[in-house]
């Protein structure tokens, strides 16, 4: 494993590299980078298209500071945007893991709080959601439509992410996999099927004899490698919107399609993934279960609520236009 960036660029190039970049938030930020390229993209085709236009906002200019109109595009907003969802995207996601695992916050509450590894992604969703909802909302982006352009974009930064926990080995990795691996799948690395995740940056697991550096662990038992599964079906997610993305012309109908596929994804992959486990019901579940069930039925519901909201708002228009049309031919 690689907990720094400089350790995967070392093994790689064979070089001496020391750098103080952990290799998790790398990636977690090429997430963002690339989440935010979509978006931009999203926008600008949003904008060609006339469904969401430029608009005015005060600025000052000169000295001394004159207050000016200028005409805003959306696309124009990404990175604000970006920096919305990362900055409340972060402080929401180590909320729902600090949440989850209380225990670690009062044996170590600094350790726990300021630590960038252990991010709950479903935490850092629902309070981006919010966040970026209301800044789009300010500036005139109906929050639907953003949704819409983000959708595509969000699954492709889950994806990379999970790169970031696979190489890092942050903990999000499965259960154990006793089963050697099929002859089908004899073409695969050994890793894909089952790994021990050496020199992980939590230091899990046993002591590696000899080992020198500063994390020298590794899993007793190799375990499914799941951040690895989730970057594959995270990418094919992403394909899909990406290739249905102007299909949809009801405002939130792409966003419900995304959270219907995540949530689907997130209950697969917990069938295989270590996590901590609640009685709900009389059944054991784990927090991202409960979470990523509510989104498919969120998706679900917000497919309808929007196919029923934009049917009212176009007959609406429909008797407005009759009107005026009525109107027009009584005068002449």
């Amino acid at each position: 494993m690689y907990p720094k960036l400089s350790d995967l660029i070392n093994d790689l190039l064979g070089t001496n590299l020391h750098l103080p970049f952990q290799t998790y938030g790398f990636f977690v930020a090429m997430g963002f980078v690339a989440g935010g390229l979509i978006l931009f993209l999203e926008l600008t085709r949003k904008e060609k298209e006339k469904i969401i236009f430029a608009q005015p906002r005060k600025k000052k200019k000169g000295k001394p500071p004159v207050l000016e109109t200028v005409m805003v595009r959306p696309r124009e907003l990404t990175t604000n945007i970006i920096l919305v969802a990362a900055v409340s995207g972060v402080i929401g996601a180590k909320i729902f893991d600090v949440i989850e695992h209380l225990d670690r916050l009062f044996e170590d509450p600094a350790g726990t709080l300021f630590s960038f590894s252990g991010l709950a992604f479903y935490g850092g969703l629902i309070t981006a959601a919010f966040t970026v909802s209301w800044y789009v909302e300010r500036h005139k982006i109906p929050w639907a439509v953003n949704a819409d352009a983000v959708a595509p974009g969000l699954m492709l930064a889950y994806g990379v992410g999970r790169i970031g926990c696979q190489l890092s080995g942050d903990g999000c990795w499965g259960i154990v996999n006793p089963e050697p691996k099929p002859e089908w799948l004899s073409f695969l690395p050994d890793w894909m099927w089952a790994f021990n995740y050496p020199h992980n940056v939590i230091n899990e697991g046993v002591l590696i004899p000899g080992c020198s550096r500063a994390n020298c662990h590794v899993l007793p038992e190799a375990v499914f490698p799941t951040p690895f599964y989730e970057t594959i079906m995270a990418l094919i997610l992403f394909g899909i919107l990406w290739s249905i993305r102007k299909k949809f012309s009801i405002p939130g109908y792409m966003f419900s399609t995304y959270l219907i596929l995540n949530g689907i994804e997130r209950l697969i992959i917990e069938q295989f993934r270590v996590n901590r486990r609640y009685d709900l019901l009389g059944m054991e579940v784990t927090q991202a279960t409960v979470i990523a069930v509510g989104l498919i039925l969120a998706g679900i519901a917000g497919s309808f609520l929007f196919r029923r909201f934009h049917n009212r708002k176009v007959s609406i228009l429909n008797t407005k236009n009759t009107r005026d049309s009525t109107k027009g031919h009584k005068r002449s």
